[in-house]
């Protein structure tokens, strides 16, 4: 049981681990370089929105409600990610950044992760307001504050699991957020959801371009065969060979 037990956490983490493993122990601290400075810079805002000189400039930077208007939210989407929530701890946003972010950094590169991270977070911040606009959420969420790197945190850990095969933990994380959602329904919450589904859109289309690619070099295979070894010249059941 043991030994099951370690042979599928291999196969589940094992790429992921590997890919990860190599960078990291030969750079250390220089294999995630943008993630350490995004930590630094979340510490940063954390210490200067507590300061009664400091709040104002950075919500007006990087705070995005649903209520404002759609030009100045998508110019501060970008910083928002790392506008720590004022009403979670600023030790779990660090967190969360140090690791998802420096993981993804080492396996997918900076500008991929960076990309992924901004696509997640818009995505809820869109779904908000597409949202607010159904009447799918109360009228109260247009004012509530949305910053903090979570929604980023999680698409780019189902993007990095997906990618490196771990399928199971990804499915774990989604049903986590939909548990999130069903046990209590907030607006964090449906935009963790939003983010899982901007990150599974590339997902998606990999597999799909994966699999054409598949059956266009199976059928290329055939089509080489010689005509001894072609499936239309193999003699059927009812056939002999002449």
């Amino acid at each position: 049981m043991r030994h099951r037990l370690a042979r599928r956490a291999r196969g589940e983490w094992g790429p992921l681990c590997t890919a990860v493993r190599g960078p990291l122990v030969g750079r250390r601290w220089r294999a995630a370089p943008m993630t350490l400075g995004a930590v630094c810079l979340t510490a940063v805002l954390q210490v200067v929105q507590n300061q009664p000189w400091g709040f104002r400039p950075v919500q007006n930077l990087g705070a995005v409600r649903a209520a404002d208007p759609l030009g100045p939210a998508l110019l501060r989407t970008p910083l928002s990610l790392f506008v720590p929530a004022l009403d979670l701890p600023v030790w779990g946003a660090l967190a969360q950044i140090l690791l998802v972010f420096g993981v993804a950094e080492i396996c997918l590169g900076r500008w991929r992760t960076l990309t992924i991270a901004y696509a997640a977070t818009l995505a809820g911040t869109l779904f908000a307001r597409v949202g607010l606009a159904l009447g799918l959420l109360p009228a109260s969420d247009a004012r509530i504050v949305d910053t903090g790197p979570s929604a980023a945190v999680v698409g780019l850990a189902v993007f990095v699991l997906w990618r490196h095969r771990a399928y199971v933990t990804a499915a774990a994380v989604t049903v986590a957020m939909v548990a999130e959602v069903l046990v209590e329904p907030n607006l964090a919450g449906r935009e963790h959801l939003a983010a899982i589904v901007a990150a599974a859109v590339p997902c998606a289309l990999a597999w799909a371009r994966g699999r054409q690619r598949r059956s266009v070099d199976s059928a290329s295979s055939l089509s080489v065969l010689p005509p001894s070894q072609s499936p239309s010249s193999r003699p059927g059941p009812n056939q002999r060979r002449s």
